[in-house]
């Protein structure tokens, strides 16, 4: 089944990456006189001790000269930067193919978000991304040595959750290589380079018809909302995934709360959808999601 597709080869770009709490601890350092200081440079995953001296206007840290007053500024943006070749700040932003990117912080020593066109790829609200696909992964109740499919990869946390409560493997299938191209910035995606997880940039609604039935165990399917990516709420793309999911597997499917405003709920309409593929379903407002079920 896999052979049949060219699979990313996901490749992380170390570099050292600051954020407004970076910027903070810098700050401080000047402000309390310390010539030594640890922080992190790879948002929250390891510290080290870093020099620091004061000159004028700006601030040295570890051979780096930074502006007192670029740092001020960023305290007040939610970016993540790369302290690049040349020595300057540098966005991971971008404009392409008629949409921003931008990887985006949340909280200190947290995995990041995804923004697109300023919209959330993740939850962020009394949650934090990592800990927000962890509870996805949890209620799939993926485990040991279990093939799980992983619909629409982000920055690859239900994917990297997946392998580490035991997954033997998960393929990741994803639309948008520029979505791919952020997470080779963010050191919480590292774990995507695990050989167990195998990423095809495809569109999720027509490369599902080329998988064998009963291929997988579990399926996490983690789509952009309805308005943007309809397809993959339809009754056709259910057929589908109930196609290609083993008996006694189990879908999370991730709805979200789109339509809250206007007192309109899709959760009803796509629960009806499932069912009507063959799935038995619970809907799990706390998650945000329904699981359904494969006899």
């Amino acid at each position: 089944m896999l052979n049949n597709f060219t699979g990313y080869n996901y490749s992380f770009k170390k570099k050292k990456l600051l954020t407004r709490y970076t910027a903070m601890d810098i700050l401080e350092a000047v402000k309390s006189r310390y010539d030594k200081v640890k922080m992190s440079f790879d948002l929250g995953l390891s510290e080290e001790e870093v020099n620091v001296k004061k000159e004028d206007s700006c601030v040295i840290v570890d051979g780096c000269i930074f502006d007192l007053k670029v740092l001020e500024e960023i305290l007040e943006k939610d970016y993540v930067y790369i302290l690049n070749d040349e020595k300057s700040l540098e966005k991971v932003a971008f404009y392409a193919d008629g949409k921003y990117y931008k990887l985006k912080c949340v909280a200190r020593n947290s995995a990041p978000t995804l923004e697109i066109n300023g919209i959330n790829m993740h939850r962020i609200v009394g949650v934090t991304p990592w800990e927000d696909a962890l509870m996805k992964v949890k209620a799939a109740k993926v485990g040991y040595g279990m093939r799980v499919l992983d619909i629409c990869t982000g920055l690859g946390y239900t994917a990297i959750a997946s392998i580490n409560m035991g997954a033997s493997m998960v393929l990741s299938i994803e639309k948008d290589l520029n979505v791919i191209r952020i997470a080779e910035l963010n050191p919480w995606s590292k774990g995507l380079e695990d050989h167990r997880i195998k990423i095809i940039i495809e569109d999720a609604s027509k490369i599902i018809r080329e998988i064998e039935e009963e291929s997988f165990d579990r399926i996490i399917h983690d789509p952009p909302r309805i308005s943007l990516a309809g397809e993959l709420y339809s009754s056709e793309f259910y057929i589908e995934l109930y196609r290609v999911l083993k008996k006694n597997g189990i879908l999370y499917h991730y709805t979200g709360q789109p339509g809250i405003k206007r007192r309109k709920d899709i959760v009803k309409g796509v629960s009806k959808r499932i069912m009507e593929a063959g799935f038995k379903v619970k809907v799990r407002r706390d998650l945000l999601g329904i699981l359904a079920f494969k006899d």
